[in-house]
């Protein structure tokens, strides 16, 4: 059974903890490379927050959302 626990451990320190390892070696020799993901996927984030957006702007101003008091059961 504390065979069972090791290969766990093994397998997560060693592979899938692997990038990060690799990321956080990289850090030290250039911090724009090693946060480039997460500067990836903040753009991602912004691009489809502002999409969302716009799509409500747009059916708000086409006058397609239901206002109403009882337009949402949980109101």
């Amino acid at each position: 059974m504390k065979d069972f626990f090791y290969a766990i451990q093994d397998l997560f320190v060693n592979v899938l903890f692997a990038p990060f390892d690799a990321l956080r070696a990289l850090e030290l020799k250039n911090w724009w490379g090693a946060n480039g993901m997460s500067w990836l996927f903040l753009i991602i984030g912004l691009v489809a927050f502002a999409y969302w957006m716009l799509q409500l702007k747009s059916f708000n101003d086409n006058k397609e959302e239901d206002k109403s008091i009882s337009a949402h059961s949980y109101l």
